[in-house]
């Protein structure tokens, strides 16, 4: 064959060569033997490793125990975005025919970060989420906890929360404030179950008592019992060595407070902060408290006496230095003043 110039000279080499390259890589892959395929194969999938859908949060998590099958996180003292958000309580209990949590922490990667935690020590499914109260800190863990098949149970009255302006503008302010680990595919999960009274379920052999509390620290509040270990889940309703958040539940939360008691409750769990280290201490406090509000308030509603009133007439000196007295002892006052006009 007859070149008419050198450039007619380059492209064919060029050819050559490509071609070359083609069919070597062809042989290479045609003719390999079968366990080198498979293992090329391999090789390349597994050489950029699958990201988690939820962003890694870098925070210290530790599961501590309170209990034979009972555990709980702490997240740490500060405002609602310190700590990548990890300002919350959880708790977890294990028991042979599955986990059932309390809470679900203020974002999916905490969340995500808590599940993980928990398979380093039990591959058991998760099976139920009890949740406190729908607070953001509390609730924005709960769809990695829907998407492993859990049931989510909640108190009457959350969708004041769920149905507002307060939820959905929340929810927008921590895809800007949390971001990445609250971001545009977060969203608040509706619970399964709704419950507006003492609720008692096993799993496994595991007996667990939820006390609806209603309107207390939120809009709709609960508690977690559980029975073998005696260990409570109170949320943000009762801590240690303060004023606790009162709901419209009064007499039965008071009945459920001497039970207590009774049953001498190893461990108190809040919603924030470390476990009590007087857990009947505390308890006791807060029956104490109630009875005595219940007694004023009662006094008040026989006699047709208006709350702001009756509310200066009680001498609260007893409880008046505790910390929250300020923020709370008012709104738990008018509460068991509107439950017992109901009662």
């Amino acid at each position: 064959m007859k070149l008419k110039n050198s450039r007619s000279v380059f492209y064919l080499f060029a050819a050559m060569v490509i071609s070359s390259v083609v069919i070597g890589s062809y042989c290479k892959t045609k003719f390999m033997p079968i366990s080198d395929a498979i293992a090329a194969e391999a090789s390349d999938k597994t050489s950029t490793p699958v990201k988690s859908k939820y962003a890694d949060v870098d925070v210290d998590m530790k599961l501590v125990k309170v209990g034979e099958h009972s555990y709980y996180v702490q997240g740490k003292a500060g405002i609602a975005t310190d700590n990548a958000g990890f300002i919350s309580n959880a708790g977890v209990v294990i028991t042979d025919a599955g986990v059932v949590l309390f809470d679900a922490l203020g974002t999916p990667s905490l969340a995500n970060k808590l599940l993980q935690k928990i398979r380093e020590i039990t591959d058991q499914p998760i099976v139920k989420v009890v949740v406190s109260h729908y607070h953001a800190d509390h609730i924005y863990g709960l769809q990695v906890f829907k998407e492993q098949g859990a049931e989510i149970i909640a108190p009457d009255g959350i969708y004041e929360y769920i149905d507002s302006e307060v939820a959905s503008s929340r929810l927008e302010e921590r895809q800007f404030s949390l971001d990445p680990w609250v971001n545009e595919n977060t969203y608040i999960v509706k619970p399964d179950t709704i419950l507006d009274d003492t609720e008692k379920f096993t799993v496994g052999n595991i007996d667990f008592t939820i006390n609806v509390i209603g309107k207390a620290h939120s809009d709709a509040d609960l508690t977690l019992f559980v029975e073998n270990d005696k260990v409570l889940f109170t949320g943000d309703i009762l801590f240690e060595g303060r004023v606790p958040f009162i709901g419209n539940h009064t007499k039965h939360w008071l009945e459920t407070l001497q039970s207590l008691e009774t049953n001498q409750v190893t461990a108190l769990v809040p919603g924030h902060g470390p476990a009590a280290k007087d857990p009947q201490k505390a308890i006791t406090l807060t029956r104490e408290y109630l009875a005595y509000m219940r007694e004023k308030m009662a006094i008040a509603v026989e006699e047709m006496i208006d709350f702001d009133e009756a509310y200066k007439e009680v001498d609260w000196s007893k409880y008046a230095k505790l910390p929250a007295f300020e923020a709370a002892n008012r709104r738990n006052a008018f509460q068991v003043y509107l439950s017992l006009e109901l009662e």
